[in-house]
């Protein structure tokens, strides 16, 4: 019987028929309920919950009341539970709670439970037929998971022996079951029954029995699958963990040494699998035969790493024969694990992986070690101490992924054995220590390894001692911090320092006085994180470092604070991340430190327009390591006015933390508000006021929740910007996930309360947290078509996670017919539109399946299908309509029905619903939809090809572009009837676009849907039941070769390329040999076609070819050999080398360019991840020969195979703030380490490479080898300074100190750069001597080229030798001697000004240690030079002034001397002078702005009659960059720029006017000459100049000016704006308009696209804001959305009354144009391909409308205040009354309209926002009327006010929610004003 007739039966009798006593009967119910739910979850962890509850039900029905059970009932019990054992049989965890009920029930009867199991296994042995996959998988979870199952088991291990020896011989026959799952799982049978029956098998084993024969052939089996005949390398390695668990049955036969014995020899016996040809293995009276089919070394790692898991002590520590000193774990063992160790194979993770299990047994098994040998196991120097130590070093940094960490912790295991064998023998130096921290030491700080082994070093050796030697070690933490990939090593350094720290000082001293000693070394260092400039290493320390500061010295908290200033720059940021972590490390309450100082530094945080800085404010709010804490009424205030000012930031990381805070928060309020819920169920008399303190807290939190539930759907409507809807819709994730009844199986953590139903019901009595009403459906709904993939994507899993489950009636018929529509569109955006809604509606619809007509024409019959198949047929006839209209129209069909929208929509029903359908697909519909894929792809390819007779051909190459064009516009000149339209056009033509949009779009839609659908079929179908045979998956095959092959278009070819992989990795994955061939032969003939000489141009090379390759070998399984991968590379690196032809034709294809293209692709392929580093070595040897090809297309495209080759050698590039140039991870021993084969190579070619230049130096040759730039790009990425233990690299530097002669400049360079990296630290001073040796006196003869390259190698060596600040090496003096004494390089004694510039770097870089004389004299002789006039054109001479003007401008005294000769100097001089202010001149002094301001504002007018654009352009940056002074975060004060001449100024700023109203120069030139202007204009206050200046302002701030201009405006308003409006420049006073118009352009510019422009708007208006509170303290830059109300503030405070300020507001109000908006939302169809984008995506008129009202009704309070005013506020009511109550009109007819209608209202962008406008103006108007009996004639103000009022709600009723601001304005609400 199934399970459900078994679950019906058990209901039928035990609790329908029989009626047992109630209590019993009401939890069998429930029972038998949870086994149900159980059974038909798809969710393994929603299977688990059931089962878990049903353990707890079963569990509470007594011994007594099972008994009283009848038999018949107990056994239907039983009889249930063993057949959901068996349907859930590959989830272990179920089936172990299924084994917990069996266990409850055995104790009633367990020989009822003992003769049920053994019924349901006998079969599976006592038959003829061999054991299948389904029945090994029984035999598994029996053994493994069931008490009885094993009891059972115990008493048929002979028949179970006998059937898996049977099995095995058949599986190792066949390459399809060798290599499957049914291998492994047989070999996972063996370990489980040699481990769970070990006392059974040992008498088979070690003696003569009836199943020893068994056993002896499933040995044989297990050891042929260790030596290679499988190529599942897991398969494998399970085996040898078999074989060995094997010999520990030797102790359960016999007892004593009898036992230990005989599993010692053979294990011993078995260490025979390292050598080569056959042995014998024998074990027990079991003998077998052995011998090694592969070389893989997979042999001997599974043999020990089988020996160190499974045998026990006395087996391990076992001599051999009668070596008695020899002992198999060290003697035996680790010369294997040594050598897998040192091997490069391609397991190298788990090779590594057994040395840590072999340090885990000898720790274990030392007291027996020492026993047995009598001496010391590593004594200092020893053998075996120092081949630890040289596997652990060389492999500390290695790129295979996981084997650093496994390093990691041997080396911990090595440092502890070696402390516990000193302490055996009274060794109490321990040298060991202290060598290892010297080397680790001399690691250079960019080696992961470092922190990683000092972190393991630390225990033994003390934090006094490590830091004493280690002086460094600050400096190089925070470089760490700063450095991606090193932040987790160094935070982790740093816990384990203060850990070890507070253990050595104990736990006598106080919590204060411990703060004091970890102040005293660490809290300069942690604030100077906390307070830097770089973000990632303010980050880093505050999310690593702070918490664990505060774990371990809780009273580190008052040492940090202290030193803080708020504001100072980067100390908010450092307070808010101080008390944040402080509160959620230690729960303490942040504002009883510091009080309402504290509160006002909150605010400060909050208002700040850093991100960083607002978050951890933020964060310090929601936080409390205690859930059940309640916020206080202030902190629910701060956060209610918080969360609505950053809704739209643009940083995707500060949305995701701000919802994770919110969610906290959240979690906080329901925690707290349920435990009140809780007390007051429980409360007691005479509690009242702690009851009523409860309730108000209580209802403070659910009205939170309710606000906070309601404030998303006010900014969800179509027209607010993508920023704003991402947040609202992440917000309301996290509102319904934290406070809804909703479980998700998908998470672990996060799951909301079980009793959260009470608090639900609590709050839902007092009319709250309606979360689900039909007006939020609506507005979610209207999500479903926006124009970004992300908010479509939310919303959609919101209703389908959250939302009832199904639509209502009306709402889904509307939404079907909108639909349809979208998937008809040739838009690709509203395509994917339509098929997120399909996907919705297939979820959530009920009526679709029962007979509903889906279209006009086509009836979806119910009959007996289920509603999935009959939707799914439903799409499958659209799709085919699709394809039938355009194979007969192809114009048409791209018009309006596209094929792409129904084939993403397919997809996504059929493959992205929670429940699989595949056994609802029969094989007729899955035959039709490949017919049709196949046909719609032919089609397709056909209309690219122009002919479809040629398409359907075996030919592979595509058509050019070229081709495809000419094809397609021949199908258009067809489709108009022959007229040709304009030829010369080089644009696409809208219908040309059209039908290649619909033809790659299709083809790359189809590739995606055909993979996927045979993933989900293949691997989801029942046994047996799979609708797809192999002539479909052929066809299939045929389908992704056409396109991949086929159609040149990049965007089908990737796309398909993901469904390609999908569908070869679930055919490799079958146990089908013929299917598992598919791939296979695909790949075949690709490679035949690499191979054969092509008869195609270049330009026709099918593209995809490389594609196709990877495409199967990513879906090779990583598990096994890879036996298509190493057949592919082999032969693409035989084709690629093979010799050219000798005349081969450049037009065509060879198959050498071919064959590396493809191995191009597959290294740089993800796909393939780290399995194509084992060619590495083969590939770049192949590469670097063929940069000599005499072909150009050999050598473009080995030049490319290499680029990515190195990218993927080195690994993914370490990410820095601190510039310069990076390395990657990789020491050069590492690297030649991994690929020992690259290093003969590439020091051959340095060789050759040097060879040639050893020449005498008078003769001038150039000889040209191209491999070597490469080679030493390649040697410049890796990490320099790691010692070489080996000393073998040292053969590179003489070659590569050659090299500085090479006549070509960047092979100088970069072999400077080589050294560097290739050269031990230890040597760095020593070849410094010898360069510096090597340098000539100005008399002797020299190469130029090679005293360049010396002198850049000198430079290179030198910065990074001095790179820490550390005192300087001691033989640095004699390099500086030398330095000095050549001084003649920068003189004009030397004639190079290549050499000279070296020389000037060189001299920089020992700036700090060279002496005051020589640096005058330097100065002087430079100074000299560059006054002299020059004489003719020198190639470098230009980078020598460079060198040179910023060697004298670091020195304030000649800095000031070289700007005093400014206007003496050459023009070129000025150039690059006035260059090196904008480049960058406050990193040298800032003691020269006066000096520069001066000359620059002296030479101003000169330079703007310069006809010199560069000079020019560049002057203006400079007068800029060192006018506005400096950042302005640290600004205490606005920039105060130096008085100027007045008449200077007048005829300065009439030229840079003149060229702003002219236009004159491109738009970066401009924005120069604003600014310039702008920094001008306070020192000439006319009116005149002023007004062209607004004019130039009001042009630029427009959103379609360039985004620099935009730029310029709002830093013009920063440099001439607080001026402007400065109130003691009274004549300006006069002016209101002016201050009007510079308040309106900051409006405007807060609401700009780019965040940089708002920015500095922000700044404008925070420095207004410190002008009018009087100028004290700082100035806080603010953020944007907090700019805009202080700026209406000022506005409104200073202007209330001037002509102009009323209609500044209202224009930023929408026009309420309804009538227009409902006709363009009636339209049906788009007028063309794509959507013309606003210029200003980010404005949001809603918003903008919301801001203003506020201050509009201010305004009408005034009416009676001014009578110019309340002139105005009349005429505006005059004029507009009729518009508002014709757009009130509009609103009721729109709202009486059909729902199809109104759903397209709710749909268009401008709907909302026109809706906003309208109802901003009707309060404002309802306002005046309140006010004014002067306007009561204009409408009746009663019948106004509840007109719209109820119009209002009901558009609040039907999925429009409205603004916070609106909704009391429009109900009338004096008191409204913003917060």
């Amino acid at each position: 019987m199934s399970f459900d007739d078994l679950l019906t039966s058990l209901q039928d009798c035990v609790i329908t028929e029989d009626q047992p006593q109630e209590p019993v009967s009401h939890t069998l119910t429930l029972f038998c309920g949870k086994l149900s739910e159980s059974s038909r979850s798809s969710v393994k962890r929603c299977k688990e919950r059931c089962l878990e509850e049903a353990v707890q039900l079963l569990r509470r029905i007594s011994h007594t009341q099972l008994l009283g059970l009848e038999d018949r009932h107990l056994l239907l019990l039983v009889k249930l539970l063993i057949s959901l054992q068996l349907q859930m049989v590959n989830i272990s965890t179920a089936c172990r709670k299924a084994d917990q009920m069996l266990q409850h029930l055995a104790k009633v009867n367990h020989q009822l439970v003992f003769r049920e199991i053994q019924q349901c296994l006998h079969p599976m042995i006592h038959t003829d037929q061999i054991l299948s996959l389904e029945d090994l998988q029984r035999v598994c979870m029996f053994l493994e998971d069931s008490s009885v199952g094993r009891e059972v088991w115990r008493e048929s291990y002979l028949s179970l022996l006998d059937k898996v020896a049977e099995l095995f011989p058949i599986v190792l026959q066949q390459d399809s079951l060798r290599d499957g799952p049914l291998c492994y799982i047989t070999v996972k049978v063996c370990l489980q029954i040699f481990q769970l029956l070990s006392t059974e098998v040992s008498s088979v084993v070690w003696e003569k029995k009836d199943g020893s024969r068994a056993a002896q052939n499933i040995l044989q089996a297990l050891m042929d699958i260790v030596l290679g005949q499988c190529c599942n390398r897991d398969a494998r390695l399970l085996a040898g963990t078999a074989v060995a668990m094997l010999l520990n049955t030797a102790s359960e036969h016999r007892a004593g040494a009898a036992g230990a014995g005989a599993g010692a020899a053979a294990a011993w016996n078995l260490l025979q699998v390292s050598h080569s040809g056959s042995w014998l293995l024998a074990v027990g009276v079991l003998q077998v035969q052995c011998s090694s089919s592969r070389k893989d070394g997979v042999d001997r790692l599974a043999v020990t790493r089988g020996l160190l898991t499974c045998c026990r002590p006395h087996i391990l520590l076992s001599s051999h024969d009668d070596a008695t000193e020899m002992c198999l774990l060290l003697d035996g063992l680790f010369p294997l694990v040594y050598g897998l160790c040192e091997e490069k194979l391609n397991c190298q993770y788990f090779a590594f992986e057994v040395l840590t299990l072999w340090l885990k047994k000898v720790k274990e098994c030392l007291a027996d070690i020492w026993k047995t040998a009598g001496v010391r196991l590593l004594p200092d120097n020893s053998s075996l101490q120092q081949q630890l130590i040289h596997i652990i070093w060389t492999n500390a940094d290695s790129p295979v992924e996981g084997v650093s960490e496994l390093v990691r912790s041997a080396f911990a295991l090595f440092l502890d054995i070696y402390q516990m064998d000193c302490e055996q023998c009274g060794d109490t130096e321990k040298t060991l220590y202290c060598t290892l921290l010297q080397r680790i030491i001399k690691l250079p700080w960019e080696t992961k390894a470092k922190y990683h082994h000092l972190c393991a070093l630390l225990p033994y050796l003390g934090t006094d001692r490590v830091l004493d030697h280690y002086p460094e070690i600050s400096d190089h933490l925070l470089k760490c911090l700063s450095t991606n990939h090193l932040s987790p090593c160094g935070s982790e350094l740093y816990k384990c320092l203060i850990q070890q720290q507070k253990r050595e000082l104990g736990d006598s001293l106080s919590e204060v006085h411990l703060a004091d000693h970890w102040t005293r070394r660490w809290r300069s260092v942690l604030l100077e994180a906390l307070t830097s400039d770089m973000a990632l290493l303010q980050n880093n320390s505050s999310t690593h470092l702070l918490p664990c500061t505060f774990q371990v010295f809780p009273s580190a908290v008052e040492p940090l604070l202290t030193p803080l200033d708020p504001g100072h720059p980067g100390h908010l940021h450092a307070w808010a991340c101080i008390m944040s972590s402080y509160r959620a490390t230690t729960g303490s309450s942040p504002w009883a430190m510091q009080g309402s100082s504290g509160l006002e530094i909150l605010s400060l945080a909050l208002e700040s327009a850093d991100d960083k800085v607002r978050l951890a404010a933020f964060s310090l709010l929601c936080c409390s390591p205690k859930t059940k804490e309640a916020p206080t009424q202030e902190e629910l205030s701060i956060i209610r006015n918080f969360i609505p000012q950053n809704l739209n930031c643009e940083s995707s990381p500060f949305r995701q933390h701000f919802q994770a805070g919110v969610k906290r928060f959240l979690v906080r309020i329901r925690d707290s508000c349920l435990s009140f819920v809780k007390g007051q169920k429980s409360k007691k008399k005479g509690d009242a006021a702690h009851s009523q303190q409860a309730e108000d807290t209580l209802d403070q939190g659910i009205g939170f929740v309710e606000w906070l539930a309601q404030l998303p759907y006010c900014y969800l409507a179509p027209g607010h910007s993508y920023q704003r809807k991402k947040t609202a819709l992440l917000l309301l994730s996290a509102v319904l996930e934290t406070c809804t009844d909703t479980w998700s199986p998908g998470k672990k953590k996060g799951q909301p309360p079980v009793n959260i139903g009470c608090l639900i019901n609590y709050a839902q009595q007092k009319g709250l947290w309606d979360f689900f009403c039909r007006t939020k459906q609506l507005i979610l709904i209207s999500c479903l078509e926006d124009s970004t993939n992300e908010i479509r994507e939310l919303s959609a899993g919101l209703l389908l996670r959250f939302f009832p489950p199904s639509f209502p009636d009306d709402v889904a018929a509307v939404l079907l017919m909108r639909t349809k529509q979208l998937l008809c569109s040739p838009r690709v955006q509203e395509a994917q539109m339509g098929a997120v809604m399909m996907k919705v509606l297939f979820l959530k619809s009920q009526d679709l399946s029962e007979g509903s007509r889906l279209d006009g024409n086509m009836t979806v019959s119910n009959g007996t299908k289920t509603k999935a198949f009959n939707f799914v047929r439903f799409l499958v006839k659209e799709l085919e309509e699709h394809y039938l209209t355009a194979k007969a129209d192809m114009m048409l069909a791209a018009r309006t029905k596209p094929i792409h929208g129904i084939l993403s929509a397919l997809q996504r029903c059929l493959l992205e619903s929670p429940s699989c359908i595949c056994d609802d697909l029969d094989p007729s519909l899955t035959c039709d939809v490949l017919i049709l894929l196949e046909n719609i792809s032919l089609l397709l390819l056909g209309v690219l090809y122009g002919d479809q007779d040629i398409c359907a051909t075996e030919q592979d190459a595509p058509p050019s572009f070229c081709d495809m064009g000419n094809a397609i516009t021949s199908l258009i000149t067809q489709a108009s009837g022959g007229s040709q339209g304009d030829t010369e056009c080089v644009l696409l033509s809208e219908e040309h676009s059209l039908v290649l949009t619909c033809c790659w779009v299709s083809l790359k839609e189809t590739g995606i849907f055909l993979g996927s659908l045979v993933e989900q079929i293949l691997t989801k179908s029942k046994p047996n039941k799979c609708p797809l045979t192999k002539a479909d998956l052929i066809r299939a095959s045929k389908v992704f070769k056409n396109i991949l092959l086929k159609c040149r278009h990049w965007g089908a070819v990737e796309g398909c390329c993901a469904g390609f992989t999908r569908f070869c990795a679930s055919l490799l994955s079958t146990n089908d040999p013929e299917i598992r061939n598919i791939p296979a032969n695909m790949l075949k003939q690709g490679l035949q076609v690499i191979q054969s000489p092509s008869s195609t141009s270049v330009t026709r090379r099918a593209a995809g070819l490389p594609m196709l390759i990877l495409c199967i070998l990513s879906a090779e399984q990583a598990s096994k050999a890879r036996p298509l991968l190493a057949h592919s590379m082999q032969t693409l690196l035989e084709t690629a080398s093979t010799p050219l032809p000798e005349n081969w034709d450049q037009t065509l294809d060879l198959p050498q360019v071919c064959a590396v293209h493809t191995l191009q692709a597959l290294v740089r392929g993800t796909g393939l991840g780290v399995a194509v580093l084992q060619f590495a070595p083969a590939v770049a040897i192949l590469s670097l020969t063929l940069l000599t090809s005499s072909c150009w297309a050999m050598r473009n495209a080995a030049l490319q195979l290499y680029s990515s080759l190195s990218s993927r050698i080195l690994g993914q590039w370490p990410s820095s703030e601190e510039g310069g140039p990076a390395q990657h991870g990789m020491s050069p021993a590492a690297f030649f380490f991994h690929y020992p084969a690259l290093q003969p190579f590439l020091l051959r070619e340095f060789r050759r490479a040097a060879q040639v230049l050893q020449g005498p130096s008078s003769e001038a040759r150039l000889h040209l080898q191209p491999s070597l730039y490469p080679i030493l790009t390649l040697l410049a990425q890796l990490q320099p300074g790691v010692q070489d233990s080996t000393e073998t690299l040292t053969d590179f530097l003489p070659p590569l100190l050659q090299l500085s002669a090479s006549p070509i400049y960047s092979v100088r360079v970069m072999a400077s750069r080589a050294l560097v990296a290739m050269t031990p630290t230890s040597e760095y001073m020593n070849i410094l001597i010898k360069l510096m040796a090597q340098v000539p006196g100005p008399q002797e003869s020299c190469c130029h080229n090679r005293l360049h390259g010396q002198l850049l190698q000198i430079k290179a060596l030198l910065d990074r030798a001095l790179c820490d600040d550390s005192a300087p090496p001691a033989d640095l003096c004699e390099v500086l001697s030398k330095v000095e004494a050549s001084m003649w390089l920068a003189t004009e004694a030397q004639r190079c000004p290549l050499v000279r510039a070296a020389y000037i770097d060189v001299v920089e870089s020992l700036r700090r240690f060279c002496g005051d004389t020589f640096l005058s004299e330097l100065s002087n002789t430079l100074t000299h030079e560059l006054q002299m006039p020059q004489q003719g054109l020198q190639i470098g001479l230009s980078s020598f002034h460079e060198r040179a003007i910023q060697f004298l401008c670091a020195d304030l005294h000649w800095a000031g001397q070289i700007w005093d000769s400014f206007s003496a100097l050459s023009p070129d001089l000025k150039l690059t002078l006035v260059a090196w202010v904008v480049d960058g001149w406050r990193s040298q002094k800032t003691g020269l702005k006066g000096v520069i301001q001066r000359v620059l504002q002296t030479h101003l007018k000169e330079a703007l009659l310069s006809h010199c654009v560069e000079y020019h352009r560049t002057y203006l940056a400079a007068l800029v960059e060192v006018m506005t002074g400096s950042d302005f975060p640290s600004m205490k004060h606005p920039p105060q720029c130096p008085k100027l001449e007045q008449m200077v100024v007048l005829e300065c700023l009439d030229l840079l006017l003149v060229n702003l109203e002219e236009q004159r120069g491109g738009p970066e030139f401009l924005s120069w000459t604003l600014c310039a202007v702008s920094i001008l204009l306070p020192h000439c206050f006319q009116i005149s100049m002023i007004k062209r200046w607004f004019d130039i302002l009001e042009c630029h701030r427009s959103p379609d000016a360039p985004e620099v201009l935009r730029m310029a405006c709002a830093e013009a308003l920063c440099a001439a704006g607080v001026p402007l409006i400065n109130p003691s420049l009274r004549e300006l006073n006069t002016q209101p308009a002016i201050k009007i118009r510079l308040i309106n352009t900051g409006l405007y510019l807060l609401q700009d696209q780019n965040l940089q422009v708002r920015m500095k708007a922000a700044c404008f208006v925070s420095m207004l804001h410190h002008t009018t509170r009087g100028g004290q303290g700082s100035i806080c830059l603010m953020q944007v959305n907090r700019a805009m109300p202080l700026l209406l503030d000022h506005m409104l405070e200073e202007c209330w009354d001037t002509p102009g300020t009323l209609e500044v507001l209202l224009s930023h109000l929408q026009q309420p144009d309804l009538r227009s908006v409902q006709t363009e939302a009636l339209e049906i169809g788009c007028g063309n391909l794509y959507e013309q984008d606003e210029a200003n995506v980010f404005a949001e008129p809603s918003v903008m409308s919301a801001q203003v009202l506020p201050y509009l009704l201010q305004m009408a309070d005034s009416y009676s205040k001014s009578s110019a005013l309340a002139k105005r506020l009349s005429a505006w009511a005059e004029e507009n009354t009729p518009q508002v109550l014709d757009g009130l009109a509009v609103c009721q007819e729109l709202l009486s309209g059909e729902l199809l209608t109104w759903v397209s209202l709710l749909m268009h962008p401008r709907f909302h926002s026109t809706l906003c406008g309208l109802f901003a103006r009707a309060a404002f108007l309802l306002r005046l009327l309140k006010t004014s009996d002067d306007m009561q004639h204009l409408c009746d103000p009663s019948s106004f006010h509840n007109s719209v009022q109820d119009i209002c709600a009901q558009f609040s009723q039907n999925g429009v929610h409205f603004p916070s601001a609106l909704t009391p304005a429009v109900a009338g609400d004096l008191s409204l004003w913003h917060n």
